[in-house]
């Protein structure tokens, strides 16, 4: 199965990693033989019709941050349109950065797979944030598969768990700490007592945080993330501005300390029922979304099993290239090439 991979940051090389590392067991357990074709960033392209050495594209990408080392499998400026278009393969890992004004560049290199036939495996949360039912549409039309494991829960099978574990259940609210990086603050403020910019600063330190946290501490990420679990989950069309969105910056010391008090905990929880709001929420330390540090946890109110709740690690690039893995092995089980 040959792979396009548009984008080469944290996830896109953890991608490359375990496929280079799993390379047997995939072959054996699955009849997976998967081929990095063509690797794009930012400032050009490496292609090769039989397959790239990843080994040599990571560490030509770590040894200078630009794959300049591959020669003439190289071409410097060449983009991820372009290559979508013009190299043969089954399947585009689109893992470049959310960007939620208009999901560019990666809803442009999402279409443009669909459209080429390709099936796309996206970690990318803007383009599913701001039009995922018609790249749905777009998909089903090309007789392609869209999937995107990757954008919630990180390694954690959130959307799996949920469409797959809870099929015949009824699910009346789903609610949610999806955000690694505000959770850690929060965390941060409540056991320690440090100020929010103190967490904040640790927490970029760590590299759980970006330069720019307003995605993460604003509540877009969250938001992100509950648009695509709704839609995906429960079927609604909604988009990134269907979302109410509050984030953590106005918590307070004082806050936190008071919610202690009363034996309970401050959260920024998404959740979905009539309508899909983000807001920080007082819950009580007994509560099952009560998790610290970077772990997501989920809750699914069902009928007539009540409420079931998954928690596991929400970030991480292996974490998030495992969940690729996943979605390139459910495309080859429903595709055999």
């Amino acid at each position: 199965m040959r792979v396009i991979l548009v984008g080469f940051g944290v996830v896109g090389r953890s991608f490359a990693e375990l496929v280079e590392t799993e390379a047997r067991k995939l072959d054996r357990d699955f009849g997976l033989r998967p081929r990095i074709v063509a690797v794009v960033d930012h400032l050009g392209a490496a292609v090769a019709e039989n397959g790239l050495d990843v080994r040599k594209v990571l560490e030509s990408k770590k040894k200078s941050g630009i794959m300049e080392g591959l020669g003439e499998q190289y071409s410097a400026g060449r983009n991820a349109l372009e290559v979508i278009k013009d190299v043969e393969c089954e399947v585009v890992v689109e893992s470049t950065p959310t960007e939620l004004q208009r999901g560019e560049p990666g809803l442009s290199h999402v279409r443009a797979a669909l459209k080429e036939g390709r099936h796309v495996i996206c970690t990318n949360k803007g383009p599913l944030a701001i039009a995922m039912p018609a790249l749905m549409e777009l998909a089903n039309h090309n007789n392609v598969l869209l999937k995107f494991s990757g954008t919630v829960g990180g390694g954690t099978p959130v959307l799996d768990f949920a469409k797959k574990c809870l099929e015949g259940s009824k699910i009346r609210s789903i609610s949610g700490i999806l955000n690694g990086t505000s959770n850690f603050i929060l965390s941060k403020m409540a056991s320690e007592g440090v100020t929010m910019q103190s967490a904040l600063a640790e927490a970029q330190k760590l590299g759980y945080a970006e330069a720019d946290p307003t995605y993460d501490v604003g509540g877009f990420d969250t938001a992100c993330k509950l648009v695509i679990t709704s839609n995906y989950v429960l079927g609604t069309s909604l988009s990134i501005k269907d979302v109410r969105i509050r984030g953590i910056t106005e918590v307070s010391n004082k806050d936190v300390e008071q919610a202690k008090s009363k034996g309970s905990v401050i959260k920024l929880i998404g959740k979905v029922e009539k309508n899909a709001r983000v807001q920080p929420q007082e819950i009580p330390s007994t509560h099952p979304l009560n998790v610290s540090g970077t772990f997501n946890a989920v809750s699914f109110d069902t009928v007539p099993a009540g409420e079931i709740t998954l928690v596991g690690k929400g970030a991480g690039g292996m974490e998030t290239a495992s969940s690729v893995l996943r979605d390139l092995i459910e495309i080859r089980r429903a595709f055999a090439r």
